[in-house]
């Protein structure tokens, strides 16, 4: 099913306003590396709500510091915080167990998203097409991982388990290219994983409530799709929404987009990135359950292909929270 814009006067630029004022507690900053990125989401999440005639809250909770999810009057908490801590599942069982409504999926289906394993091993058993991939673990010997790596030879991906914002991805054309990414990772985070790189087209699909978003392609002036890439205006990375995918793959990639975001049983919003290989088959790589909303994030870039303004993308959301109605 596509996403289809509020309903608004055809050609009305006048500015969005939401159907009631809601007390709304923005979550932001947080403790893990993706921080930056989640102070401008949230700032333009906050802002944007601002916009639409709703009272704001801005706070930069961590795990220390949950004092904000105290304040009486929250009608809504929005989740903007991205890593550990936000997409993990912590902040949205101290939601829960407060009672609180927030936008986004809940514990269980955010710690899955989080962990590109455990997600990948739900999608291949759903039928989802996934690259292979192992899991190496600091406790692992070389002796027994050295084994396993002849079964995966460069070149492939060597990415932390628990991570986005393409930090700490590495593409490895080589055994010492990819031996050297596999310790940094496993000293930083404990766990890497190794996934076989495929080579094709880059896209991604938004899934905005039960509906996807228009198929995006993206094409990076850089090697791959990393952090630079994603968040620096000089990078030169190309989004494409006329990519001459024709109707039937277009199908696929929203089809299997739709399917990856409810076998993990995710909810309000989520963006599921793919690789289309040479044979034309849709690969799922990872799913995020709270993309980013900065200037160049790729849902609000969907998003406004369909004619859905940001104000009304996030009011959307924080409807879509208060109409599920339990934490």
């Amino acid at each position: 099913m596509q996403a289809t814009p509020a309903d608004q006067p055809e050609g009305d630029t006048a500015a969005y306003r939401a159907a009631r004022t809601l007390d709304v507690t923005v979550l932001m900053g947080g403790p893990s590396s993706e921080r930056d990125i989640s102070l401008l989401s949230g700032e333009a999440i906050a802002s944007a709500l601002e916009g639409c005639g709703h009272k704001v809250t801005r706070a930069d909770i961590s795990p220390m510091d949950v004092s904000a999810l105290e304040r009486e009057g929250i009608e809504v908490v929005f989740i903007a915080l991205h890593g550990q801590f936000g997409e993990s599942g912590e902040v949205q069982e101290l939601c829960k167990r407060r009672g609180l409504t927030y936008t986004g999926s809940g514990p269980q289906a955010s710690r899955l998203g989080m962990d590109k394993a455990a997600s990948k091993q739900i999608f291949k058993r759903a039928g989802l097409v996934t690259p292979d991939w192992m899991i190496i673990e600091q406790f692992h010997s070389p002796q027994t991982y050295r084994t396993w790596l002849e079964e995966l030879p460069p070149p492939v991906v060597v990415k932390p388990v628990n991570g986005g914002s393409s930090v700490d991805i590495t593409i490895a054309a080589n055994d010492a290219e990819r031996d050297a990414a596999m310790d940094s990772v496993l000293e930083q985070y404990g766990r890497v994983m190794i996934e076989r790189l495929v080579s094709g087209r880059e896209l991604t699909v938004g899934i905005l409530g039960d509906e996807a978003l228009p198929v995006l392609e993206i094409v990076p002036a850089r090697a791959f799709y990393d952090k630079t890439a994603k968040y620096d205006d000089d990078a030169g990375t190309e989004y494409i929404f006329d990519h001459a995918l024709s109707d039937e793959i277009v199908q696929q990639v929203q089809t299997a987009a739709m399917k990856a975001h409810s076998v993990l049983d995710c909810r309000d919003l989520s963006r599921v990135d793919f690789i289309l290989d040479s044979d034309n088959i849709p690969q799922v790589l990872e799913i995020n359950t709270i993309p980013g909303f900065t200037s160049h994030s790729l849902v609000p870039m969907a998003a406004a292909k369909v004619g859905i303004r940001f104000e009304q993308l996030v009011d959307r959301i924080v409807t879509l929270a208060l109409e599920r109605g339990e934490p």
